[in-house]
C-alpha cells in the first residue's frame, strides 16, 4: 500500500484510539478536538486516507469510519522518554527538576541521550509540528544543515529548522507567514539537541503518550 505522512498516520491512530475509547466511529469535530487542529484539516486527512485504501467512509454519515489497515503501534516496542518542560523564551528547559511528564516512543527512533519538550506556538505547522506536541530531541551540541534543532538564542528557546550557507546561519520556521531568524556575529547561538520525533500532545500534561511517525529532522 501507498505509504502514510507523518500526518496521515497520526490522523488513523487517532480514529482507532477513539473508536476503542467511545465503542462508536469518532466524527470530522471529534478527531479535530483530539489532535488539536482545524476541522478542514481533518476533512483533508480523511480523504487521502480513504484515497490510500486505510480507510472506507459512507456518504453523508457522521459516523461511517471505518478502519481497514490498523497503525495502532505495539507498546512493547516504545520507550519512556522523560517530558522536561516547555520550549518558551527564557525558560529553563533542561534541568531534570522541570520534569511533567513523559511520552511513549518507539524504540527504533531513539539513539543517544534522549528528551522531550512541549511545542508552543504556530511557527512549524507546515512541519505537522503543532501547538501542544511533544517534540523527542537528542541531546548534542552541533547540527547539520536542514536539521530542525532545539536552540537557545541569547535567552531565548526555539525550535525551527537550521540553515548554514557558507558564514550565513538562519532558523527557519515551517510557516509562510513567518520569517526566519538571522543569526549575526554578535549572537549567542547554542544548540540543545536535534528533533527526531514528534509526539501529538492528545493527552493530559502529566501523561502524553501519543506517537507520531519519526519526522527525520520540528518549533514554535
Amino acid at each position: 500500500m501507498e505509504q502514510l505522512t507523518n500526518a496521515q498516520n497520526t490522523l488513523l491512530q487517532a480514529i482507532e484510539r477513539l473508536k476503542r475509547a467511545m465503542g462508536m466511529s469518532p466524527t470530522v469535530q471529534e478527531l479535530a478536538v483530539e489532535l488539536g487542529v482545524k476541522a478542514p484539516s481533518v476533512f483533508e486527512g480523511l480523504k487521502r486516507l480513504e484515497d490510500k485504501g486505510y480507510i472506507r467512509r459512507q456518504a453523508r454519515k457522521a459516523r461511517s469510519i471505518e478502519v481497514l489497515h490498523a497503525q495502532t503501534p505495539d507498546k512493547t516496542n516504545l520507550t519512556a522518554v522523560p517530558v522536561l518542560g516547555v520550549v518558551a523564551a527564557g525558560q529553563p528547559i533542561l534541568a531534570i527538576e522541570n520534569q511533567i511528564g513523559q511520552v511513549m516512543v518507539p524504540n527504533n527512533v531513539l539513539r543517544g541521550k534522549c528528551f522531550a519538550l512541549k511545542v508552543q506556538g504556530d511557527s512549524m505547522i507546515d512541519a505537522d509540528i503543532f501547538e501542544g506536541d511533544y517534540v523527542v530531541v537528542r541531546r548534542q551540541p552541533i547540527a547539520e544543515n536542514s536539521d530542525i534543532i532545539v536552540a537557545m538564542v541569547g535567552e531565548e528557546a526555539t525550535v525551527k529548522r537550521l540553515s548554514i550557507e557558507g558564514e550565513h546561519i538562519e532558523l527557519r520556521p515551517e510557516n509562510q507567514k513567518l520569517k526566519p531568524i538571522i543569526i549575526g556575529q554578535q549572537d549567542e547561538l547554542k544548540i540543545i539537541g536535534k528533533v527526531l520525533h514528534v509526539c501529538s500532545g492528545v493527552d493530559t500534561e502529566a501523561n502524553p503518550v501519543t506517537t507520531k511517525q519519526e519526522i527525520g529532522d520540528v518549533e514554535i
